[in-house]
């Protein structure tokens, strides 16, 4: 499928109320990982797209756009949430998330991007450069990722209860 502005901002406005759907009002039981696990819980998940929101997207796609003579992005912290989200609910945490992404697409459709812009390029500091519209489709595929990423660690949680059908539940492989 070709990248199209309106095609992206459908997935990234469905994004907040698809995570309040998946998780909203979740006992912890489902939405806390064991101390342990070494995995993201949905919490955490939360937390990090909160961090893109404030940090990433719109931020790099303003860098992009100003084509200042050195568009180099500042070095994305993926582990930020851990501190950031520090006495929150996750309740809250959704309700941040939901703001937060609303206002960042105002910001993306007052860009009036076109073919043209979508070309300009920044430079990702371990990637090297990029362009608007790389950057914007991975916001839309950073997106899914982590609703893949929520589904899952809610399907784990009764992994060992499903028995023998675990062989045909992928989200369990």
């Amino acid at each position: 499928m070709k990248f199209q502005i309106e095609k992206a901002v459908e997935i990234l406005s469905q994004t907040p109320a698809t995570v309040k759907s998946l998780l909203g009002n979740l006992s912890d039981d489902w939405i806390e990982n064991a101390p342990d696990s070494g995995n993201w819980s949905p919490f955490d998940i939360v937390g990090h797209l909160i961090y893109g929101e404030e940090t990433d997207w719109i931020t790099r796609a303003k860098i992009i756009l100003g084509q200042d003579a050195n568009p180099i992005f500042e070095p994305f912290d993926r582990f930020a949430q851990f501190e950031k989200s520090k006495g929150k609910t996750l309740n809250e945490l959704i309700e941040i998330f939901a703001v937060s992404r609303a206002k960042n697409l105002v910001i993306l459709s007052e860009m009036n991007l076109n073919e043209e812009k979508l070309r300009l390029k920044g430079i990702h500091p371990e990637l090297g450069e990029v362009t608007l519209e790389q950057l914007l489709a991975t916001w839309v595929v950073h997106d899914l990722n982590h609703i893949k990423q929520i589904a899952a660690v809610l399907a784990y949680k009764y992994a060992e209860n499903v028995g023998v059908w675990k062989q045909y539940l992928s989200i369990l492989q």
